[in-house]
């Protein structure tokens, strides 16, 4: 795992990359009063050349800078952080699966480590970072996932911290997501407002595929930014689809569609596809 240590007085510690362990935290500590931490997500993907490669690992950086400032914790150097994962990456590369369907889970997270009891801007945190394999999320045999909507939950509105990755955006959903499984649901589909707005859907990127009203097709998404997580791969899939134009075969479009999206994607992760959206390990 790969640590890094700040404090208001002493600026950022030299990070250091040492074996994965239990952490030691002050029982005041503010991230655990008071939520004052973030975290990310990405993967590290090998390749049909055996190379390792990152996707869009600097729009992650980028959000989590954004996450941090509405947190109240430190600035920190993009490009620094970035190759501190390539690094731990590199040497944990035994870990990165041989697969086209499994990747190495990459979790930066940013935690205030202020030791005192008291709503305020921390003077102490911790950048950590930890790796672990993944898989897919859902069951690939699954045909299709069954959503549940209920505007008696709200998992973001104007205002709040939808658009940042903190883990209080994810505890505050796990009653609605349990209750959809009552209902023999797989996944949450999230509203917002008075007339109802889709917002996102659980673990998912959510799109509208639909013919308007000249005989047109579109694709249309939750905006990017304003109450929901603007998303690495949903600001992928909408530039992907700029570039197609939506020509579409007329059999069966939506799942056509979807697969084409996911094809395209997975090829660029796993370098079958040359992009500038890969990062090399």
């Amino acid at each position: 795992m790969l640590t890094i240590e700040w404090s208001a007085t002493e600026g950022w510690q030299a990070p250091l990359i040492k074996p994965f362990g239990n952490m030691s935290l002050h029982p005041a500590c503010s991230s655990l009063h008071y939520g004052v931490q973030l975290f990310e997500g990405l993967k590290a993907y090998r390749g049909d050349d055996n190379r390792l490669r990152l996707f869009r690992p600097m729009l992650n950086m980028n959000r989590m800078s954004k996450s941090a400032r509405r947190a109240c914790l430190p600035t920190f150097d993009h490009s620094e952080l970035l190759e501190c994962i390539r690094r731990l990456v590199e040497i944990d590369q035994d870990w990165v699966p041989h697969s086209d369907s499994a990747g190495l889970y990459i979790r930066p997270t940013f935690i205030s480590t202020e030791p005192s009891l008291g709503v305020k801007k921390p003077g102490h945190a911790l950048l950590y970072v930890i790796l672990c394999q993944a898989g897919s999320y859902f069951n690939n045999e699954a045909e299709a996932l069954s959503l549940w909507a209920d505007p008696k939950y709200t998992r973001a509105w104007e205002g709040g911290t939808g658009d940042c990755k903190m883990g209080g955006n994810y505890g505050c959903s796990l009653l609605a997501q349990y209750e959809a499984v009552d209902y023999g649901c797989q996944q949450v589909l999230w509203l917002y407002g008075e007339d109802h707005q889709i917002t996102e859907a659980g673990t998912m990127n959510i799109f509208l595929h639909w013919i308007n009203e000249i005989g047109e097709e579109e694709l249309a998404t939750p905006p990017l930014d304003g109450i929901i997580l603007p998303g690495v791969t949903r600001q992928s899939i909408l530039e992907l689809t700029r570039k197609w134009n939506l020509h579409i075969p007329c059999q069966d479009k939506n799942t056509q569609l979807t697969s084409r999206i996911a094809k395209e994607l997975t090829d660029i992760q796993y370098g079958r596809i040359h992009s500038d959206w890969t990062f090399l390990v």
